[in-house]
């Protein structure tokens, strides 16, 4: 006879995996499906930024500040790498000067978020271009990991201390309560928990079709460490970000700005650029990114665009870079809703749509699902 669950989890992402650390705390039998020889997803192709300054203000901020709390939780039980070293958000004109002013004025105390003089933000960041600086938002409360050690090795954590099961080239096919199918065996569980990544057919797709998501491609690049050990400091963001999060939306002087882009650097709209650096603790560095919609996504990338991306970082980035490794990825957000829940069948629930704030909403909105949905 098959062992029995109190949960199956499809997919061992970062939204899988935070669900399962979660479940087992409660003292539930979790088993996470993988479809994957390995996790390969969105979960390793990004920057590794946990990124509240980014979420809108109100419940998406408050998930993503309570899901930073978790994760230094979760990586110093595990002893994974990671760097409480905050962010920086550069200005170098005028208008980005103001909105990042207007955020700071408007923003929770609770944030810790201040304004910097140019030369605050040089000593924080010797690798930000002096000239024509004008002034940072310094944010205390980012955190950096490595995506791609946390898909490595994340999830040996919690079989090792949380009795997690995990089986990987496992697809989940099909699932009637408690019966789930998933590598051409038979498995048991009270619940199914789908966590589906940018797979939008395998399961559910009627439901998960309706409820308006939106698939989005995005290139990415990293280079080698710098010499002599070189830190980068806070992870960085320029101006092209504030008109990506929703964070600055409310920022008065963002239209102004958005302008400005529209007329000076079209094409950085036409493909969804803004720019922004972490760093890991290999010494690599990461950058991007793009983002490309719907009918727009090609299966080949578009070289063109990691140059755009390089020549607005040289903007604000001083070091010279060795390129090592290029690739997309790919992941599904909805346009209004910072993330999706459904209940497609009896007993299964699905969560998805967190954009590219996977890595920042994980374990917090996690949580908010175990609690309300799944105990």
């Amino acid at each position: 006879m098959p062992k029995h669950y109190d949960v199956a989890i499809a997919g061992a992402g970062i939204l899988g995996l935070a669900h399962a650390w979660h479940l087992a705390r409660r003292g539930l039998r979790v088993v996470v499906l993988e479809r994957g020889a390995r996790v390969q997803g969105a979960t390793i192709r990004n920057f590794g930024m946990l990124w509240p300054i980014g979420q809108a203000a109100g419940e998406p901020w408050a998930v993503a500040r309570r899901s930073a709390e978790l994760w230094l939780e979760v990586l110093q039980a595990s002893r994974l790498w990671h760097a409480r070293c905050g962010s920086l958000h550069v200005a170098y004109h005028a208008d980005e000067e103001s909105v990042l002013r207007e955020f700071a004025a408007a923003a929770d105390p609770a944030s810790g978020c201040a304004m910097l003089t140019a030369h605050q933000a040089l000593q924080r960041s010797p690798g930000l271009r002096a000239e024509g600086l004008r002034a940072a938002l310094w944010s205390p409360g980012e955190v950096c990991v490595d995506p791609r050690q946390i898909g490595a090795e994340l999830w040996r954590h919690l079989v090792d201390a949380h009795a997690v099961d995990i089986e990987f080239d496992c697809a989940v096919t099909a699932w009637e309560r408690p019966r789930v199918l998933a590598g051409g065996r038979e498995w048991r569980a009270e619940r199914l928990l789908v966590c589906p990544g940018d797979d939008l057919q395998t399961l559910f797709p009627g439901a998960l079709s309706a409820a308006g998501l939106l698939r989005c491609k995005l290139q990415m690049l990293r280079a080698a460490a710098p010499p002599n050990r070189w830190r980068l400091g806070p992870m960085l963001a320029a101006g092209l970000t504030l008109r990506h999060y929703q964070a600055f939306a409310a920022c008065p002087s963002l239209p102004q700005m958005v302008a400005r882009f529209d007329r000076d650097l079209p094409e950085y709209g036409r493909f969804g650029i803004h720019v922004m650096v972490s760093q890991h603790g290999t010494g690599e560095l990461t950058i991007g990114d793009s983002h490309e919609y719907g009918d727009a996504i090609a299966p080949f990338d578009r070289p063109a665009i990691d140059t755009l991306v390089l020549r607005y970082l040289a903007g604000f980035f001083s070091p010279p870079l060795e390129i090592t490794a290029r690739w997309h990825g790919t992941y599904v957000k909805h346009p209004h809703d910072e993330w999706v829940v459904l209940h497609p069948a009896p007993g299964a629930t699905v969560v998805t749509g967190v954009g590219g704030a996977g890595m920042t909403l994980s374990f917090g909105l996690a949580e908010r699902v175990v609690a309300t949905e799944l105990t």
